[in-house]
């Protein structure tokens, strides 16, 4: 491709990403030669290396769909991490992706309007939307010779600090997990239950490092809350994440008032559309692919929690390194990251972004800069 070209089309690029707006045979979706493009879905199986326990429940597997689209002899990866608290799961990811076919029979060069026609086609089914959108973009970077970071612009020497999630457990086990991952800079520690003083203090007995905490939607009493919050404030914790249940609001934003430590939304943030309703309640935002359905999405909220003030996180779900890698892809425009998933997993097939004492670096591999076998 010819440098007058190259330019052309990755400024196309960048405008389209920043506008507004146990693999099992039996789960394999693929369209046929139609239009040239090939799209497979298998169910992929991770396996966590601790059992994973929130507020809202206890998982040792997760079941996430890995998906790759092939034309003119270059394929692209895309991985959907479905999460049952947004009514997702990986055969209703299936369902949306055997939907989707037709669309991806189109130019993939128009991945901005693809988006958009995906997107309207079911709601929800976010995470399935991100593998789609991964997989696109990890084919146009490899059509192009460049990393998918390149084509947004964006700076890959910037220091990509993570945090290390430590899930809720007994407090010798929270302990010991922490030991494990001694090398991280912070950790996010699960709360959410009764006895989250006892989880906070063994923590800290562990290590003097800072903490990000994260009730997913645990506390129901915003008077306990704050009680919790300012305790916590003098025990080196930086940010207070969800603390109560998404539907909130107005108890969220009478705590932001009150909080000595900023207050960041997860469950109470999916798309750009949700930010002018939140933000008066939070200091800050965790964007997750899986939530807002792949890298175009979370640019597009970048910009807006931006111009609205407000702070960035960029989170995760339990992913394969191809979540992560895309996920770090987009990294730069984030104040904090948590960036793990692909660690607290035992089987990862496939290498991309290298994680190393608490920092991500990125790879000059053209697209997600993902390599391993489908």
């Amino acid at each position: 491709m010819k440098r007058k070209e190259f330019l052309e089309v990755s400024g196309l690029a960048l405008a389209g990403a920043l506008a507004p707006g146990r693999i099992a045979r039996s789960a394999l979706a693929e369209a046929g030669a139609a239009g040239g493009c090939r799209i497979e879905a298998k169910v992929y199986e991770v396996k966590l290396r601790h059992a994973w326990t929130l507020s809202r429940g206890t998982w040792n597997t997760r079941r996430n769909l890995i998906v790759r689209i092939e034309k003119d002899g270059v394929f692209g990866l895309g991985e959907s991490a479905p999460i049952a608290r947004y009514n997702e799961s990986a055969e209703s990811g299936l369902a949306f992706i055997e939907k989707a076919k037709p669309f991806l029979q189109k130019d993939l060069w128009t991945f901005h309007d693809l988006w958009y026609e995906m997107d309207g086609l079911a709601p929800g089914e976010h995470a399935a939307k991100a593998a789609l959108d991964l997989a696109i973009l990890d084919w146009i970077g490899k059509k192009l010779g460049v990393p998918v970071y390149r084509m947004l612009g964006l700076n890959p020497n910037k220091e990509l600090v993570t945090t290390m999630t430590i899930a809720i457990d007994e407090v010798p086990v929270m302990q010991k997990k922490i030991s494990e991952a001694a090398d991280f800079l912070v950790y996010k520690i699960k709360v959410g239950t009764a006895d989250d003083r006892k989880i906070i203090e063994g923590c800290r007995a562990a290590t003097d490092k800072p903490f990000r905490v994260d009730a997913n939607e645990g506390w129901k009493d915003r008077e306990q809350a704050l009680d919790m919050i300012r305790w916590m404030a003098g025990l080196n914790v930086e940010l207070m994440e969800q603390p109560m249940p998404a539907d909130r609001l107005d108890d969220i934003a009478w705590l932001k008032e009150r909080s000595p430590i900023p207050i960041f939304a997860d469950e109470s943030l999916m798309m750009t559309a949700d930010l002018p309703r939140i933000a008066a309640a939070f200091h800050g935002v965790n964007v997750k692919l899986m939530k807002c359905g792949g890298i175009q999405e979370a640019v597009r909220i970048a910009g807006m929690a931006r111009a609205l003030g407000l702070k960035l996180m960029l989170g995760c779900m339990v992913e394969t390194s191809i979540g992560i890698s895309a996920a770090a892809a987009v990294g730069p425009l984030f104040d904090y990251l948590d960036l793990d998933g692909n660690v607290l997993i035992t089987n990862d097939p496939f290498k991309g972004v290298r994680t190393e004492k608490g920092r991500i670096f990125l790879n000059d591999r053209p697209g997600l800069g993902v390599e391993g076998a489908f």
